[in-house]
């Protein structure tokens, strides 16, 4: 069991004593086994891993590494692997795990590398994940010294893949919560740094989103967006009339003209697009740890410019901005 005392001391620490009063409840909640089919499943999956002797721990390579092959049997290593691929499918890596290598659908180092060298060094920083997955950007965060990592998301099922990582690293000031960002107090104002990726283009209401992600920072903190964009000029956004790229959930993609503007209207500053890359069938594919369909799926055969629906095909930005 995760002991979220420290987080509780960090948060009262940024003057979020608000935050720090409600989440236990917020926990006690979001576990509630009896609110998700599977999570007994997947919580007795977690226990039943034992404590691994680690030899070494490395946050600051492509593959978040726990462990050597050389630490395991050949029967601790298979039972290993055997109890990682049960929480199968797993999107956000790679990581190497006592010389198993997650090959996630995701090569989310690609999207760490594209931006790392581009935002405010996090050492000492408070840092906020919206929308993290498993966690894999959040490793990565506190292997670039952050003093205390927070991940949200939704989805118990990327809240328990964290878990069984953190439970073979060991203690660590990380932690992904089963909540979304509209579950947190309005105004926290708490965090040095928020990352928002993959996240602009699921909400409704990409304004309000934007919001959010100011309301959680500390003045003159620092956002890191990464979302879905078209090409064009200011004022042009794509709104999918059904699916994009097979995906119900798509709402608004705007040009980077256009996403610069409306974080000019939510108060941001000090704006600067850093990265615009199109996404690869090489950075996101099916594996043998994401067996179902993926990005080479949703393109049109004849065309990989284009979505099977004959939208442009995905094409994400970095940008960056700063809270007055």
């Amino acid at each position: 069991m995760i002991d979220y005392q420290p987080l509780y001391d960090a948060l009262i620490g940024a003057k979020a004593e608000a935050w720090a009063k409600l989440l236990p409840q917020q926990l006690e909640q979001g576990f509630d086994q009896a609110r998700h089919g599977n999570l007994a499943e997947w919580q007795a999956l977690v226990d039943s891993v034992p404590v691994l002797p680690a030899a070494q721990r490395v946050l600051d390579t492509d593959a978040v590494q726990i462990g050597g092959s050389d630490d395991l049997s050949a029967t601790a290593k298979n039972q290993l692997e055997s109890q990682l691929k049960a929480l199968h499918p797993w999107r956000k890596g790679p990581y190497n795990l006592f010389g198993i290598h997650v090959d996630t659908e995701w090569r989310s180092d690609w999207k760490w590398n594209r931006l790392k060298d581009h935002i405010a060094p996090l050492e000492h920083r408070l840092v906020l994940d919206v929308g993290c997955g498993n966690g894999y950007h959040c490793w990565r965060m506190l292997g670039a010294g952050a003093k205390t990592v927070v991940g949200i998301d939704p989805m118990m099922l990327n809240v328990m893949q964290f878990q069984l990582v953190r439970k073979l690293y060991g203690e660590a000031p990380v932690y992904v919560l089963p909540m979304g960002i509209e579950d947190m107090p309005y105004g926290l104002k708490a965090f040095d740094t928020v990352f928002s990726m993959g996240v602009l283009y699921h909400r409704r209401s990409p304004i309000d989103h934007l919001m959010e992600l100011r309301d959680c920072l500390q003045p003159g903190g620092e956002l890191v967006l990464e979302t879905l964009v078209i090409d064009g000029g200011l004022g042009q956004v794509l709104l999918p009339e059904d699916r994009y790229a097979r995906m119900r959930n798509v709402w608004f993609l705007p040009s980077c003209d256009t996403l610069v503007s409306w974080l000019k209207r939510c108060g941001f500053k000090n704006i600067r697009v850093v990265d615009v890359t199109v996404t690869s069938i090489e950075e996101q594919r099916t594996t043998e740890w994401m067996t179902f369909h993926s990005l080479k799926d949703f393109l049109d055969a004849e065309n990989p410019q284009l979505t099977c629906e004959g939208l442009p095909a995905p094409k994400r930005a970095i940008v960056i901005a700063n809270v007055a």
